[in-house]
């Protein structure tokens, strides 16, 4: 977030209805919902977490245990449980995941 003295992006007569609520005071002016980004995505840890939970499911289908999953990606075996419930949970019809 950075900040911008607002004489020098807003119209005078805009300027002066605001002062009639805020006058003196730093207002904060948030994103508009579309170019909101959610969480996760503008530093890439949604992306990284959803290829650790393919690939966790991946080695749990190839035979690899609950624990020795735990302990691989440093995650409680309840976790674990949860990640491949929930991408079980996702499959289409195809085999693929409703998330890719």
């Amino acid at each position: 977030m950075s900040y911008v003295n607002a004489d020098e992006v807003l119209p005078e007569d805009l300027i002066r209805e605001i002062q009639k609520y805020v006058d003196g005071k730093v207002l904060y002016i948030p994103r508009r919902s579309e170019k909101a980004m959610g969480w996760g995505e503008k530093n890439g840890a949604k992306n990284r977490l959803a290829k650790r939970n393919k690939e966790i499911v991946s080695r749990f289908n190839s035979g690899e245990t609950i624990a020795e999953l735990g302990k691989m990606f440093f995650l409680s075996e309840k976790r674990i449980q949860g990640i491949i419930r929930e991408y079980e949970s996702s499959k289409n019809q195809d085999g693929g995941f409703n998330n890719e």
